[in-house]
Formats: structure tokens, sequence, C-alpha cells
């Protein structure tokens, strides 16, 4: 399973606090911009989905 953060959710005003959850690093951002789930580092344990305070992490 593979998961993206949605920009129409995510309000992109902040350091996303999902980044220091990823146990494996998979989630990065520039600045302020949407975060990106980087696909091939995700092992899919959904982590960032469970605390995303906003619901902004979609399966795909």
């Amino acid at each position: 399973m593979s998961y993206y953060i949605s920009n129409k959710i995510c309000p992109q005003s902040h350091r996303c606090p999902l980044i220091a959850k990823c146990p494996v690093n998979a989630i990065s951002q520039n600045g302020f911009d949407v975060p990106i789930i980087d696909e091939e580092q995700c092992i899919g344990c959904g982590a960032c989905q469970q605390i995303c305070p906003l619901g902004a992490v979609q399966e795909r």
C-alpha cells in the first residue's frame, strides 16, 4: 500500500510533524510546501496516516 499527502487538506503553512514520525524517513518537505512521501522508501506501515491531525494522508 502506498500513501500521499493531499494538498487540498494539508495547510502547507507549517513544518509537517509527520516527518519526524516516519520510521523509515520516507517523508520530506521543502520549506512549507506540501510534504512528499517517497513511494520507494515507504514501507506502508500507515503511521503517518494515523498521526496526521488533519487526515491529509491518503491511500493511493
